[in-house]
């Protein structure tokens, strides 16, 4: 049996368009498809070929999913590994945001920062 990939995760956020700007000017990515969820709401698909992040907002506000990464079985964070682990800090600091819990490991250096909607997300480089 292959071992399986992950091709994306979902993620309920307040404004997908907001948050699919940062992504591609914080990590590169392109936005690879948006429009109407199947479930209703808003969806942009942002990432690489081969993986993305769906940004997604319900019709309505999005009550109860706010707090969806604050229960068990919730979001903890997003890993998204970088070549350049220091331009990619400068990167997150001119978007606004505060990187914090650094640490350097075997095999690399990481860093975390939240987004506009509480995310978190972990930034690690093995160079």
């Amino acid at each position: 049996m292959a071992a399986g990939l992950i091709e994306h995760v979902n993620v309920t956020v307040a404004d997908p368009e907001r948050t699919a700007r940062m992504l591609v000017d914080l990590f590169g990515w392109a936005v690879r498809w948006k429009g109407p969820s199947a479930l209703g709401g808003h969806t942009i698909h942002v990432g690489t070929e081969a993986q993305y992040l769906a940004v997604y907002t319900p019709e309505n506000a999005i009550g109860a999913y706010a707090k969806a990464g604050a229960k068990t079985g919730g979001l903890n964070h997003i890993g998204v590994v970088v070549d350049d682990l220091d331009a990619a800090e400068t990167r997150v600091q001119d978007a606004g945001f505060e990187p914090f819990s650094h640490g350097d490991y075997t095999p690399g250096r990481r860093f975390y920062f939240l987004d506009a909607d509480g995310i978190e997300y972990e930034v690690v480089s093995y160079a």
